[in-house]
């Protein structure tokens, strides 16, 4: 273990002119939210090209001693795993954000800390975050499961579809329909916050000072060995942990994280699933980013009703840019299937993250509905006035998916099959683009 190597040196070793500013989670607990409801968002904020699919993989059962193979090493699989929906960069196993059956959502966000980043492959957090989903029966449970898998296999490996090596360590928002967890990790190390109520978000640093509600059990020591706390007065996780000599964007995320701060104490007590639609739309914050080599890639929106015996509702993208993309709702039913017209195409063996050496060349991954939106994009750049009626349009019907979902969760209309919801939003957004 050693110290982060200092500013500029440290994105030469991470291979990069400049790291990405990379995503912002929100979580909003009642009485922050307007309703009984627990609203969570994220925008992921990735290489520009890089697709972002929307899948939906079953409950199953695992024969014992099974094997599972997440992006770039293998673990001993569970005997049983939950449905989850995930939003997630097509190359990889693991997700930026998603839901599972039992109401659990997770986003995560790259960080950097004093403690080394391993360069060997290990878990991605992006790995972490699928398993927390498929394992978790509730945050607490995610967490738990995050934790232990940090402590057995590390974290580490390439983050981007890209020979230059990228590699960093992960913070994670976890959210129920009761409560709310974040998780800042060093490495295998590890602190974590519980939220209960009001608003609460996460950018690319560490947030934890001393008012952490679990941690790892050698953390403190760890921090004492390397000299990074003397062992006297409050231990504050934030301080001991971030690294000297920060990279410039970490920097640049603190006018996100207090810009997503604001937005949200502005919303505070009144926060809806348009309100984190319309934070996550915000520009200026540059939560919607923009920017150089990285753009939000894809967008998520979950309302989780505190009542169990109401659906969970998860909104996606699946497309870049959440300011010109709309936001479909998925409704876990007996009935889900993925939906094609999101799913990028397989490349099996021959896929360029597989062999090794891996990312030596690229293939397209962009699924129907990408192909479609990127069109759509450009008609907006060349007919203004065009692209903008498809949109307005698009629109007017997400927000009345809205108002008619709103109107299911208060009782006021009845919840017919719910199942198809997606499928049916996904089809309606290609065919308004063709």
């Amino acid at each position: 273990m050693g110290s982060a190597p200092a500013g500029s040196d440290f994105l030469q070793k991470a291979g990069m002119a400049e790291p990405p500013r990379s995503c912002d989670c929100f979580v909003s607990l009642p009485p922050g939210s307007r309703d009984d409801h627990v609203i969570f968002g994220k925008n992921s904020d990735r290489p520009r090209d890089e697709v972002q699919e929307v899948g939906y993989h079953p409950a199953a059962p695992h024969p014992p001693g099974s094997m599972l193979e997440c992006t770039y090493i293998q673990i001993p699989q569970v005997e049983q795993t939950h449905a989850v929906v995930l939003s997630k960069p097509a190359w990889m196993w693991g997700a930026e954000m998603g839901a599972n059956d039992q109401g659990v959502c997770i986003g995560n966000e790259a960080v950097w800390t004093r403690e080394a980043v391993s360069p060997g492959e290990a878990l991605l957090g992006m790995d972490l975050v699928r398993l927390g989903l498929e394992r978790g029966d509730n945050a607490w449970g995610a967490l738990t499961v995050i934790t232990s898998l940090l402590e057995q296999h590390g974290q580490g490996g390439p983050c981007r579809e890209d020979p230059e090596p990228f590699s960093y360590h992960n913070t994670f928002l976890l959210v129920d329909r009761n409560e709310a967890w974040v998780l800042e990790t060093a490495g295998r190390l590890w602190v974590a916050q519980k939220v209960t109520d009001g608003v609460k978000n996460i950018s690319n640093q560490l947030t934890i000072g001393a008012e952490g509600s679990a941690e790892h059990p050698e953390l403190r020591s760890v921090a004492q060995a390397q000299g990074w706390w003397d062992g006297e007065g409050e231990f504050n996780f934030s301080q001991v942990f971030s690294p000297e000599n920060p990279p410039a964007r970490m920097e640049l995320a603190k006018q996100r994280y207090r810009g997503g701060t604001e937005l949200l104490q502005q919303h505070d007590g009144s926060v809806t699933a348009e309100v984190m639609m319309s934070i996550l739309r915000d520009k200026p914050s540059g939560i919607c980013m923009d920017s150089g080599g990285f753009c939000t890639t894809g967008s998520m929106v979950s309302v989780l009703p505190r009542d169990s015996s109401l659906p969970c509702i998860h909104f996606f993208t699946a497309t870049p840019d959440p300011s010109r993309s709309i936001f479909k709702p998925f409704v876990f039913s007996d009935c889900s299937t993925s939906v094609l017209g999101v799913v990028s195409p397989q490349f099996g063996p021959d896929d360029p993250v597989r062999k090794q050496p891996r990312f030596q060349s690229q293939v397209d991954r962009r699924h129907e509905l990408y192909k479609a939106h990127q069109v759509a994009l450009s008609t907006m750049e060349t007919n203004p006035d065009e692209g903008l009626a498809v949109y307005e349009i698009l629109r007017d019907l997400e927000s009345q998916c809205l108002t008619d979902i709103s109107a299911m969760l208060n009782g006021e209309i009845p919840g017919e099959e719910l199942g198809d919801l997606f499928f049916d939003s996904v089809d309606t957004e290609i065919k308004f683009y063709q």
